[in-house]
């Protein structure tokens, strides 16, 4: 018996371990652009699962994305997938960048997949060298513990299998299984921020730190990120504990610790209607403001035209007309 290369076997075993709470019967899809990691994500699913389908999206931003996106298809129906999809998608219109807008539109398609075929998981094919590019991005916006956490490896229909895996070992995994993978341009363009820490930024640390610093930055997104999910338990309660008729207790608001505090109104500003990519530090900063260092200062201003205020001992949502 042939022994399998140990790409093929790290994929495979990421995706054993991901799928291993599902009913054997569901259907699980894999959004596969072609490329290697969602190439290496989609042969590992079709081994390990019973029922995979698989999406590809034509963001339609490139020449020839259509045929591209028919050649994976076909490629898929020719593997023993089913069900089989394309979604063309529009980013015209959609806040952000060209990322953020293409990144948008495909989640929302996928969703949408999902839920006309009823499946119990979208598999996506972000590796530990992508976790570890989005540590460096948010510590470069000056994000927050939330930024600083990455991608989560589950949330709603999405599964993320491959944040333990090495991205060199989903290339060897294809070359392996002869497969030939897709190379997309944005990869490699430096008009993309994540292009430039992909080429020039993490390469650089690599050197100076050594190989270990990809794998310790997507470490500590996961570690990160259990903190981030005690203190978001913590701040439900405390924003129960909070809350009155009118609004939020200031006296209650004062005597938690600034890490509480600061998820309790950035989940009340949530609540008032406040667009949560929108709503920003600066907005959190300016409420805790009015509790921390309170000297008699006007409304805060939060997106979507809410206007949050302190009165008395309460901080409440003031309609503009009535500011004084």
């Amino acid at each position: 018996m042939a022994r399998i290369p140990a790409p093929v076997a790290a994929v495979r075993h990421a995706v054993r371990r991901n799928l291993a709470g599902l009913p054997a019967d569901a259907l699980v899809l894999v959004a596969c652009s072609g490329g290697a990691d969602s190439l290496a994500l989609a042969s590992a699913t079709r081994f390990a699962f019973k029922r995979v389908g698989l999406v590809t999206v034509d963001h339609g931003l490139q020449e020839g994305s259509d045929r591209r996106a028919r050649s994976v298809a076909a490629w898929a129906r020719d593997a023993g997938f089913d069900p089989v999809g394309i979604e063309t998608v529009s980013v015209k219109g959609l806040p952000g960048g060209p990322e953020a807008a293409a990144r948008t539109a495909r989640y929302s398609a996928l969703e949408a997949a999902a839920r006309r075929l009823d499946a119990s998981a979208v598999l996506l094919g972000h590796t530990r060298d992508d976790q570890a590019e989005t540590v460096l991005l948010a510590l470069a916006r000056g994000a927050g513990p939330r930024g600083l956490s990455g991608m989560p490896g589950q949330r709603g229909v999405f599964r993320r299998p491959l944040l333990d895996v090495a991205r060199a070992d989903t290339r060897k995994a294809c070359a392996a299984l002869g497969l030939a993978p897709w190379e997309d341009p944005h990869n490699t363009d430096p008009a993309y921020a994540r292009s430039r820490v992909r080429g020039s930024v993490l390469p650089v640390l690599v050197d100076a730190l050594g190989p270990a610093v990809v794998s310790n930055l997507a470490r500590t997104a996961s570690l990160v990120a259990s903190d981030n999910e005690a203190l978001d338990t913590l701040a439900v309660d405390a924003l129960d504990s909070a809350r009155t008729p009118e609004g939020l207790s200031v006296p209650v608001l004062a005597g938690l610790l600034p890490a509480i505090r600061g998820r309790v109104l950035h989940r009340w500003a949530r609540d008032l209607g406040a667009p949560g990519g929108a709503l920003a530090y600066r907005h959190v900063v300016a409420m805790d403001a009015l509790v921390s260092e309170w000297r008699g200062q006007g409304p805060v201003f939060l997106p979507d035209g809410i206007v949050v205020a302190r009165r008395q001992e309460r901080l409440v949502r003031v309609v503009p007309a009535h500011i004084k």
